[in-house]
């Protein structure tokens, strides 16, 4: 008799809750462990009980290397969200570098200190969203171009190994015909030699 199916919606008896928590907590900690062997990964799994209590486990680093790495990554996407930010706030480049462009045909007198290092300001977002923009793509270049080269190299192996054992046959056949021709015309019998491939 198979298991029924739990129907996923909070579970009104406190002592079950407390129950199911525990068995599911330690399911998930156990699975977690599992995945870090099986895949050489590392996992960090952080619960909070409904009562505040905090549970932890990690497996492969420690916690604090598993959560300094996501710091660090976390604070790198950070950056990236706030330059796009910035740039979705700022004019487009093109009307901004119009911009720049006639503010520095004007006499200087008539610009302001804080219209330039706004405008600095500006370009200098525009062009580190621009940036990061190229090195994307060539990112996305490079990895195409990795894959294509991996094709290639697989392609030709296959073809090498095609070659070879056909460029044998080949060879063998070719030398047993010129054997015989040569003992043909000749009328002396070649000593047979022993094939250099197979």
């Amino acid at each position: 008799m198979g298991r029924r199916k739990v129907e996923i919606k909070r579970i009104e008896k406190k002592s079950s809750r407390q129950v199911t928590f525990s068995k599911r907590r330690n399911g998930l900690i156990e699975k977690a462990r599992q995945l870090s062997i099986l895949c050489e990964s590392s996992i960090a799994v952080l619960v909070v009980s409904g009562s505040g209590k905090l549970y932890n486990s990690s497996s492969g680093d420690n916690m604090s290397k598993i959560i300094d790495r996501y710091e660090i990554q976390h604070a790198d996407e950070q950056k990236v969200l706030d330059l796009e930010e910035k740039a979705r706030n700022y004019l487009p480049h093109k009307e901004l570098l119009e911009i720049v462009q006639r503010k520095l045909e004007e006499p200087i007198d008539n610009v302001s200190v804080d219209s330039l290092m706004s405008m600095e300001e500006q370009l200098e977002t525009a062009l580190s969203v621009t940036r990061a923009k190229k090195t994307e793509l060539m990112m996305e270049d490079l990895k195409s171009l990795q894959e294509k080269e991996k094709l290639l190299r697989e392609e030709n192996q296959f073809l090498a190994s095609q070659f070879l054992t056909d460029g044998a046959k080949t060879f063998l056949v070719t030398e047993g015909e010129r054997g015989m021709s040569l003992e043909n015309s000749s009328g002396n019998k070649i000593p047979e030699t022993l094939p250099l491939l197979k």
